[in-house]
């Protein structure tokens, strides 16, 4: 699968977010907000999922949004336009429920602004009213604002440091709209410490929560039971079940604790990787 396209959004400390677009005509008719693709970089490398942002079945093109992390990652972001990525596999996953739910809080923490958005522009056509929260550790890392202000009713931005919105959680302005209004629904997408408060608030405002899980894979598509998550006390998995979830019954400790199994490993790959030199 070619690159046909590269760009560096975000660039802060070391840390970079990169967006890619492929050419992946077949993946491009057939992909649904909410669902994701696998990819390859070459052929000894490792399976990674990463949302499709955004879809072009006329071009024939999809687009990736990834924050280089681990070893993987970070060799996809070392690519350039005209290079190819030995597979693709997709679309995975159920995509989102899409219907009119009616008023739509959507939160985004870090890259997962980006998978929110084909989600929000999907709710929005389907006339929802949409209120985005994007969160980010400062404003050098807040991705994709105007996109989703374009696919928005009201939009808010908070950044840990307070150097663009305001200062603090998603979830603190989560809570605030949940008290104030009566919202339908609260889709969030990010770190797990923020999923699961949204999930929690949406709990106690008595309002129908969704989350799309990072669990870890390695095949993605059912056969090793890697991104096995417990919902309503009954074995998931992310990959063939998911990603989407309701975030009431979802065991956030579990969660944790599985997708920290291999943390040290990490480390010890990338740090004999002259990639990370």
């Amino acid at each position: 699968m070619r690159i046909i396209s590269k760009e560096v959004i975000a660039l802060c400390a070391g840390t970079r977010i990169v967006k890619i677009s492929l050419v992946a005509p077949e993946l491009s008719r057939k992909v649904q907000a909410g669902q994701f693709a696998v990819i390859m970089v070459d052929e000894k490398g490792e399976r990674v999922p990463l949302t499709i942002v955004e879809s072009d079945s006329a071009a024939g093109n999809v687009t990736l949004i990834f924050q280089e992390a681990g070893l993987t990652t970070k060799f996809l972001g070392s690519l350039n336009t005209g290079d190819n990525l030995y597979a693709v596999l997709g679309p995975l996953g159920h995509p989102t429920q899409i219907k009119n739910y009616g008023k739509a809080i959507l939160v985004g923490g870090g890259v997962g602004i980006a998978e929110i958005l084909p989600v929000a522009r999907a709710l929005k056509k389907a006339g929802n009213h949409i209120t985005s929260i994007l969160g980010a550790k400062n404003k050098c890392l807040l991705i994709l604002e105007d996109e989703l202000k374009d696919a928005s009713d009201l939009i808010y931005v908070a950044t840990d440091d307070g150097s663009y919105g305001r200062k603090g959680l998603t979830t603190d302005i989560l809570s605030e709209l949940l008290n104030k209004d009566k919202y339908d629904l609260v889709y969030s997408v990010g770190p797990i410490p923020m999923m699961r408060k949204a999930a929690e608030a949406a709990g106690e405002y008595n309002t129908d929560s969704l989350v799309s899980l990072n669990a870890l894979m390695v095949d993605a598509t059912g056969m090793c039971g890697c991104c096995r998550v417990s919902v309503f006390g009954k074995v998931r998995f992310s990959c063939v079940d998911g990603p989407d979830f309701d975030g009431r019954g979802v065991d956030w400790e579990e969660l944790g604790k599985r997708n920290k199994m291999y943390n040290e490993q990490e480390k010890h790959i990338c740090k004999l990787s002259p990639l990370f030199k």
